[in-house]
């Protein structure tokens, strides 16, 4: 990666102990460019997935169904999200592994009939709240990474007494987000594919959604202390929510 760019690790090669941290102390990720201001559901800094539906006051992205309205559009992506989800959860195997490429095809199924980029990578560089994510240029290479090393190492997951199931968690969800690499709806696919490999560790009906509802200062700082590669934070979380601690 040349000098300079941001440079995100999908999850790095030596695995985190048991407090989440590395054995050997790893330098800060450097983010090279800030975000220029804050606003709105992400700031865009370029290229042409910038576009918002015409009438909408740039509230709402360029769809395919001409919705203008910002209501009217978390209702059709939640409907469509939770036909999506359910789906997925009839479709995978316990013993399955996940792919880059399911995480495209799980993104497509849900937003394809909404936005024409569904299911591919983004092409520009987004930031939420001043907090910039991985630089598009390199989403592909870093997803390979992520696959390679996140999800070959923690998925299938499974309770057989060795593994910490709420750290595999914490490390895959947390290194998946700061990646972000779609346009929209990251969040979700970062908590449905925590569901899916809960359900495959045999934990029934995970609310991974009280993150959201419940611990959304601690779950958005859980998210930054990844940038150290120190996921310990995220794994108290899914610990507290595992247990039933955060119900």
């Amino acid at each position: 990666m040349h000098s300079g760019r941001m440079q995100f690790s999908a999850c790095g090669n030596d695995p985190p102990s048991s407090s989440g941290k590395r054995r050997k102390a790893r330098k800060r990720r450097p983010r090279s460019v800030r975000a220029s201001r804050a606003g709105g559901r992400y700031d865009v800094l370029r290229h042409a997935e910038t576009q918002y539906q015409p009438g909408s006051n740039r509230r709402v992205l360029q769809n395919l169904l001409s919705i203008r309205s910002v209501r009217e559009m978390a209702r059709v992506e939640q409907r469509e999200f939770i036909r999506m989800s359910g789906t997925a959860v009839r479709t995978y195997e316990p013993h399955h592994r996940f792919t880059a490429k399911d995480l495209c095809e799980l993104h497509r199924s849900w937003l394809g009939d909404v936005y024409a980029w569904a299911g591919e990578y983004r092409e520009v560089n987004v930031s939420k709240g001043g907090f910039l994510f991985a630089a598009a240029g390199h989403i592909p290479r870093l997803m390979q990474e992520f696959e390679t090393d996140c999800l070959a190492r923690n998925t299938p997951l499974h309770a057989d007494g060795r593994r910490d199931l709420a750290l595999a968690l914490a490390e895959t969800h947390t290194e998946f987000l700061l990646l972000h690499p779609f346009r929209d709806g990251n969040g979700r696919m970062a908590r449905l594919l925590a569901v899916l490999m809960a359900l495959q560790a045999g934990i029934q009906k995970p609310r991974f959604d009280l993150m959201l509802t419940r611990q959304k200062a601690e779950y958005f700082a859980a998210v930054r202390a990844g940038l150290d590669r120190n996921y310990e934070p995220m794994r108290r979380i899914f610990a507290s929510i595992l247990s039933g601690d955060a119900l």
